[in-house]
C-alpha cells in the first residue's frame, strides 16, 4: 500500500515537472528562420532533440529537406552548431541562466517550399540514469523509488526557488519602470508650463511694443 502510494506521488510530482518541457512541431520554409526561446536557470541540465518529419513514409527524405541549427546564451554564446543535417540533438550543462534561443534555418530552395520539422527540448529535470544505479548499488524497488521521488522534489524545490527570483526581478524592474515614468510626466509637465509661460510672456511683450495694451 505505502508502495503505491510513492508511486502515484512520483507520477503526480513527474507531471508537474513535465511543464517545464517544451515539444512543438512547426512548418519552416526555404531560406527562413525560424527561433525559439526557453527560460533556464544556471547549474541545470538542458537536452534537445530535432528532426526534420519525412512527408513520405517508407521513402527518404528529400536532399532539400535540410536545416541549420544554432543554440546560443542570451550573452550570444553558442551551446550547439548543425549544418545541413535532417537531424540531431544537443545537451549541455547551463552556466549563464535566461533566455536561450534555438534557431533553425532551412536551406535555400528554389522553387520555395516548406516541411516541418519535430522539436524537444527538456530542461530542468533530473538526468541522472537510474537504471544503472540500481544495478550499481543493487539497492531494492522501494530504495530506488524513494531515490527518484527525492531527486524528483529537489528539482521542484529548487525550480520554485529560481522562480521566484525571476518574480522578484520583474517587481523591482516594474517599480523602477513606474518611478521613471512618473518622473519622465513630471518633466514633460514642467516644459509645458515653462513654454507656455514664455508665450504668455511673448505676447503680452509684443502687445505693450504696439501699445495694444
Amino acid at each position: 500500500m505505502e508502495l503505491q502510494k510513492l508511486m502515484l506521488s512520483a507520477v503526480v510530482i513527474t507531471g508537474f515537472l513535465s511543464t517545464i518541457a517544451q515539444s512543438v512541431r512547426f512548418e519552416i520554409e526555404s531560406g527562413r528562420t525560424k527561433c525559439i526561446s526557453e527560460d533556464i536557470k544556471s547549474n541545470s541540465m538542458t537536452v534537445g532533440h530535432y528532426s526534420v518529419v519525412n512527408p513520405n513514409e517508407g521513402h527518404p527524405l528529400p536532399e532539400s529537406h535540410k536545416l541549420t541549427l544554432r543554440v546560443t546564451s542570451v550573452y550570444g554564446n553558442s551551446y550547439h552548431y548543425a549544418d545541413h543535417v535532417q537531424s540531431g540533438q544537443f545537451s549541455f550543462q547551463v552556466v549563464e541562466g535566461g533566455d536561450y534561443l534555438a534557431c533553425f534555418f532551412a536551406l535555400d530552395h528554389h522553387p520555395s517550399i516548406k516541411f516541418s520539422v519535430d522539436f524537444d527540448w527538456r530542461s530542468g529535470l533530473a538526468t541522472k540514469d537510474w537504471s544503472s544505479v540500481a544495478k550499481k548499488g543493487s539497492i531494492d524497488a522501494m530504495e530506488l523509488e524513494l531515490k527518484k521521488l527525492e531527486d524528483t522534489i529537489t528539482s521542484i524545490h529548487e525550480e520554485m526557488f529560481y522562480l521566484r527570483e525571476r518574480e522578484h526581478d520583474m517587481q523591482q524592474l516594474n517599480l523602477k519602470t513606474n518611478s521613471r515614468m512618473a518622473l519622465l510626466s513630471f518633466l514633460s509637465l514642467f516644459v509645458c508650463l515653462s513654454v507656455a509661460g514664455l508665450q504668455v510672456w511673448h505676447l503680452k511683450s509684443f502687445f505693450e511694443k504696439k501699445k495694444l495694451i
